[in-house]
């Protein structure tokens, strides 16, 4: 298959994938938002054992929103439900995984420098975690939570340090956090599949043989709704983190992953109790200036990439002998007529095909591959330790065209 086609595929399926899950997260807040807003209805409501009611202003207009239970009356038409967006995200998520990782090979999954697995064996080890997370939450969810809620969540959040860690051991860095994203993203789409959908039937059902839906179905529906309420905003983090590759690439990522997930699922909580807890505010920006400032310390405070013992240190490096090293290490991908298009043509829209672009992205060029070292990607042209030293010099000493 032609990188063409490949990068095609991938910006379709990124572009279905972000509108699906807009809608769909974007559907979880304003329903969540409704539920802990509404008033308790008057007598002048048109339904039987109605929940609540709210007004709201919007588009020019103002809307009356009712929740019931619809004890006794006819089953309303057309019924709208929400379910797609939740099944075309997952849909196109999966499809971006085979793409970009899997089967298109536009990133890298398994990274020699962490773990010597083969391709099959790190798409083994993805899949793997991605169900066994999934079946470990329902599991948890349907045998113990109904009767021991907290020992449900603590061996939830057990479980999911456990692939957290395993994961940043043996994919590349940016791999492992996605996949725990997607896990998290299955898991939401799992419980609009096997739990909400099937409860919402079940009302449905309910009313239409003339009885009033049962406030215990509601509730089993609505408990998973909270689930992925909270996890919504952990996802999202975790999908939008391959573009800091300072934090994925980090030997302490795993503690940065659990994190950045642990931020998230705090700042959705107080956004829900803020509408009965009054010092929500001052309690939201400690919450984000914690998260920040622990980011922030393990960043400086841990040991980033590997270091490299330059044994060579100090020795003057000619432009010349940095060329040849990006002429062999990086040239097959980031040219105007790059022979491995399997990343795409041009990642990025990197070149390094003159002397002006070289020294025009010198510092990117370090921190990518002296600092970083997440280029060459996979590092799959094998470039040695010597090379980014040699390299790292030369950008140390000015990136200059001439000794």
């Amino acid at each position: 298959m032609s990188g063409n086609v490949v990068e095609l595929l991938d910006l379709v399926a990124r572009w279905v994938h972000v509108i699906a899950g807009i809608m769909w997260i974007g559907n979880s807040l304003l329903f969540n938002w409704l539920d802990r807003n509404l008033k308790p209805a008057t007598g002048s409501s048109k339904t039987p054992r109605p929940v609540g009611t709210i007004w709201l202003l919007h588009s020019g207009g103002f809307y009356y929103v009712e929740k019931t239970l619809l004890d006794g009356a006819p089953l309303p038409a057309p019924l709208h439900w929400f379910r797609w967006q939740a099944y075309t995200t997952w849909m196109s998520g999966i499809a971006l995984l085979l793409v970009v990782y899997y089967a298109g090979g536009r990133a890298v999954l398994e990274d020699s420098s962490i773990n010597a697995l083969t391709h099959a064996q790190a798409v083994a080890v993805g899949v793997g975690a991605i169900v066994g997370g999934l079946v470990l939450y329902e599991l948890t969810q349907q045998f113990i939570a109904p009767r021991a809620p907290r020992i449900a969540t603590f061996l939830w959040i057990g479980g999911l340090t456990v692939i957290a860690i395993a994961l940043t051991q043996l994919l590349s860095g940016r791999a492992a956090f996605l996949h725990v994203g997607a896990m998290l993203g299955s898991i939401m789409a799992a419980n609009v599949a096997d739990t909400i959908v099937p409860s919402q039937r079940l009302l449905v059902a309910s009313v239409a043989h003339g009885d009033g839906g049962d406030p215990a179905i509601s509730a089993r529906a609505k408990r998973v709704s909270i689930h992925n309420n909270y996890l919504t905003f952990p996802v999202i983090v975790l999908m939008v983190s391959g573009h800091f590759a300072a934090v994925y690439t980090h030997r302490w990522n795993w503690l940065l992953l659990l994190v950045l997930i642990a931020g998230g699922a705090a700042v959705r909580h107080l956004l829900n109790i803020r509408f009965a807890w009054l010092a929500w505010k001052p309690a939201l920006g400690a919450v984000m200036i914690v998260t920040v400032g622990v980011l922030y310390a393990l960043l400086q405070a841990g040991p980033g990439a590997a270091i490299i013992v330059d044994a060579n240190a100090g020795a003057p490096v000619s432009f010349a002998a940095a060329r040849h090293v990006i002429d062999r290490r990086c040239g097959a991908c980031h040219s105007a007529r790059p022979s491995d298009v399997s990343l795409g043509v041009t990642p990025a829209g990197v070149m390094f095909d003159t002397p002006d672009q070289i020294i025009a992205l010198a510092a990117r060029i370090r921190e990518r591959a002296v600092v970083q070292r997440t280029m060459p990607a996979g590092n799959r042209t094998m470039m040695t330790d010597q090379e980014r030293a040699l390299l790292g010099r030369w950008v140390e000493q000015g990136a200059k065209l001439s000794p």
